[in-house]
This record gives structure tokens, C-alpha cells and sequence, in this order.
């Protein structure tokens, strides 16, 4: 049976783990944290978490006015979750009464209940008014200071505008399936976007696998590799699946490789429902061995262009991993060209607004490997615009793209073709 004050207990748990612990919301799921929920509140504890979260900053703003001393970290989840609730139009009653009983039963702070209840009422009375004054919220100094000297204030602005409004629902659509059902906006590049919010399960096509989740940007690295039929393709950090599925609806012989047997067993989920077929191997990318005639590397990277779909990434984490991401990276790429036949390509591709993650790498490997070019025309795309190619040839996305439409995901990507 349903319950509001599950689902807002769990949102607050979610709320600690991610700024307190630093741990992401997938880890936290992965966990079991929504193990015991109903269905119908799962998805309404995610949604207040992650919409707490990325609005973190007006709700600390607002709750500044009546908070005159500190206040220790579970409190203030409480207290954060229950201004966003009533700054978006919560009943009061109800918002206020739940948080004051989920303060009331927990055995350090219960004490503070009556604070909690104080706070929450005068954010119902008067945050509101505040809430709509209050400018888009900002990235973390340490994301946001090297963001906005590779792009720039106003495209930073531009870019946290497009995360506060969150990311709607893409669909890559597999070749020859009827997808009129879906209705929804059929972009430039091919993918169809419907609203946030949508039951996944519940579309037309669903049960017969005729399409995949998959952010419109995501999208682009498989078609610019153009697997053709009977080619031999290697997908390194495949899972979940979804460039693996446009390789294998191509009709290339595809081995998807990943470390994380989990993950491995979502992509063969996605596999079966599609009714798609690949060679899926558990392993280390770096300890791929043969010949492909082409191969896409996924490289792990620090996410820093999902954030508008995953805004708990800048508060869970600080920066301190990416310069060894980059090292990895670095070394993947180049062990993925060994992997690459004489005349074969190359798609390397990172979900980050970081240019030492993307453009930086490629031009790195531009000048240590001789056999290596990049290939320009292969960006010549349905969709694809002048302005994100890059200067050496690579393909540069930003979630400000498409902003009337609801954005992308943050990316880079770059063909490289292999002498023959």
C-alpha cells in the first residue's frame, strides 16, 4: 500500500547518504534502498530526492532566513525536503505534519521536532514569495570553476538553467519498429522525446523491445561509428546497453565488454526485450585482446554532462578522482587502438563538460600515433550542427543545446580511422 510518509522518510535517508556520505543515488538504490517500498512510492522518493537536490541551493536560501544557528545534517534534510514540497505547491498540512513526525521518531534529533515544525510553517506561509525571487542554482565552486573557464559565465548560466529544469525522456527506436504509438517529438537526430515523469514500462512497444531508453546525445557515438552489417564491433564499457543495442539493430557481430557483472546483466535484460543479440564478456577493458573492425569506447569519465538527469553527482563528489579518470582514460584509448584492424575507426566518447576528458585526449593521441586521423565527414549527420565540431575534428555537446526542447546530456565524442 502506498504512503507518502515512506516515500518522503526514504527521500530523506537518500538526502543523507548523498551529503553526508557522499555516496550517488545509483549506489544507494543498488543497496536496496527502495527495496521495501511500494511501486508507487520508489518513484516518489526518487523524485523528491532528486528534485530536492537539484534545487539544494534555494531551498538552503530560503531556510537561511529562519535558521540562526547550525544545524546538523539530518535536520537540515528534513527541513530542505519540506521547502521544496511547499515552495512547489505541497499541501501544507500534510508536508508539514509527515516531516515533523519523521524528525519525532529518530533517536538523536526527535528533540528538534519542534523546530522542524516552527521552520516548516513559516516556509509555508512566506517561502513561497521568497522561492520565485531566487535565481537558478548554481553548481559547487569546485564543478563550476573550471566549467566556466572552459565555457564560459553566460553558457554556465545557461547550463544550470537547463539543469534546473531536469531532463525529459528519450528513446532510441530500433530499426523497422513502428513507433508512431509513442507520440511524443521526434528530434533532429532521430531519437523521440517525451515528458519527464512518463511510466517506461507502461508505453506501446515496451514489451516487444522496439525501443530503449537512451538520451538523445548518448545516441550519437554508435551512429557516428555506422556499424555495417557483418562487421565485427567492440563495445568497451558497454553496460547498460544502449550503444550496444544500436550496433547490434545494425547487424554487426557486437562483444560488449564491461567490468561490473551487475550492469552486464541489465544490458543482456535489455538484449532479451529487444530481441537483439551480442557476445556479453565480464572483463577489464585494458585486457581486451584481437582485431574489430571497429570498436567504441565508452571511457569512464566523470559524468560531469548528465548532471540535468543525475544532479546528486556534484554533491556526492568533490573532483579529487578525475585527474586519475584521465590517466585511465588515456590509457584505454590507446589500447583500444591496438584492438582496431588496419583501415577500421575508432569511436572514443565521454559523458563530460571537461575538455581534459574529451578534446584534450583526442589531440593527445592525434600527435602519438601516426596511423591515426580524425574523420570529420563522419559528422556529417542528420541534426548535427557546424557549431559543435570541434577544432580537431571531434563532436562537442553541452546540455544548453536544444534548451527550447529540454537540452542534452553532456558530451564528447571523435571518429578516428586507422590507416590501412
Amino acid at each position: 500500500m502506498s504512503d507518502a510518509s515512506h516515500a518522503r522518510r526514504t527521500a530523506v535517508y537518500l538526502l543523507d547518504q548523498v551529503l553526508g556520505e557522499g555516496r550517488l543515488l545509483s549506489e544507494c538504490y543498488a543497496a536496496g534502498a527502495l527495496d521495501k517500498l511500494a511501486v508507487e512510492d520508489k518513484a516518489r522518493a526518487q523524485r523528491l530526492a532528486v528534485h530536492t537536490l537539484r534545487e539544494l541551493e534555494r531551498a538552503d536560501r530560503v531556510l537561511a532566513s529562519y535558521l540562526k544557528k547550525s544545524t546538523p545534517l539530518h535536520v537540515k534534510n528534513v527541513l530542505r525536503l519540506g521547502t521544496v514540497e511547499l515552495c512547489a505547491g505541497g499541501a501544507a498540512h500534510g508536508v508539514v505534519n509527515t516531516m515533523v513526525n519523521i524528525l519525532a521518531k529518530h533517536k538523536r534529533h526527535g528533540a528538534l521536532k519542534g523546530l522542524a515544525n516552527a521552520v516548516l510553517r513559516k516556509v509555508a506561509s512566506e517561502g513561497a514569495a521568497e522561492w520565485n525571487k531566487l535565481r537558478a542554482p548554481r553548481l559547487p565552486k569546485w564543478l563550476r570553476s573550471p566549467l566556466a573557464q572552459a565555457w564560459g559565465a553566460d553558457t554556465m548560466l545557461a547550463i544550470e538553467l537547463v539543469h534546473q529544469a531536469g531532463a525529459p525522456l528519450d528513446l532510441t527506436v530500433k530499426p523497422g519498429a513502428d513507433a508512431s504509438a509513442l507520440g511524443g517529438e521526434i528530434l533532429p537526430t532521430g531519437s523521440i522525446r517525451i515528458a519527464a515523469g512518463t511510466q517506461v514500462s507502461g508505453l506501446p512497444g515496451f514489451d516487444a523491445g522496439d525501443w530503449w531508453v537512451q538520451d538523445a546525445a548518448a545516441a550519437l557515438p554508435a551512429k557516428l561509428l555506422d556499424a555495417q552489417v557483418g562487421e565485427t564491433v567492440l563495445d568497451l564499457c558497454a553496460a547498460p546497453g544502449g550503444k550496444t543495442m544500436q550496433l547490434a539493430a545494425a547487424g554487426a557481430v557486437v562483444t560488449a565488454v564491461d567490468t561490473s557483472k551487475n550492469r552486464l546483466a541489465r544490458l543482456q535484460e535489455n538484449l532479451d526485450r529487444t530481441k537483439l543479440s551480442a557476445t556479453v564478456v565480464t572483463g577489464d577493458a585494458l585486457e581486451q585482446i584481437g582485431q574489430y573492425d571497429a570498436v567504441l569506447l565508452d571511457a569512464p569519465c566523470s559524468a560531469t554532462g548528465t548532471i540535468r538527469r543525475h544532479p546528486d553527482l556534484p554533491h556526492a563528489k568533490d573532483g579529487s578522482g578525475f585527474g586519475a579518470l584521465i590517466e585511465l582514460q588515456a590509457q584505454m584509448l590507446a589500447h583500444a587502438w591496438t584492438l582496431v584492424k588496419p583501415g577500421g575507426r575508432l569511436v572514443y566518447c565521454t559523458c563530460s563538460l571537461l575538455p581534459d576528458e574529451g578534446e584534450c585526449q583526442v589531440e593527445d593521441a592525434l600527435g602519438m600515433y601516426e596511423d591515426m586521423r580524425v574523420d570529420r565527414d563522419a559528422l556529417q549527420r542528420d541534426g548535427i550542427e557546424l557549431d559543435w565540431i570541434t577544432e580537431e575534428g571531434g563532436l562537442r555537446l553541452r546540455p544548453d543545446y536544444w534548451a527550447d526542447r529540454g537540452g542534452m546530456d553532456g558530451f564528447y565524442m571523435a571518429v578516428l580511422r586507422k590507416s590501412a
